[in-house]
């Protein structure tokens, strides 16, 4: 699933572990949100649009709009 996670990050100035501490992740994780290699739950992908201040399809790309 694609995402803009990355870009949002950086218009904070949040590094990954900023991030993931929010998240209550590890930086790992957040690392591998952003590349695309994992899919976060669906709760934790709330969490992320939540803390963002965002609807989830706003950070959130489906894949069927590829």
């Amino acid at each position: 699933m694609n995402n803009h996670l990355k870009a949002l990050r950086a218009e904070r100035g949040w590094s990954q572990q900023h991030l993931a501490e929010r998240l209550d992740v590890s930086r790992q994780s957040v690392n591998a949100i952003e590349t695309g290699r994992y899919d976060p739950s669906l709760p934790l992908a709330f969490r992320i649009a939540e803390l963002f201040g965002l609807p989830i399809e706003a950070v959130f790309v489906s894949p069927s709009q590829n």
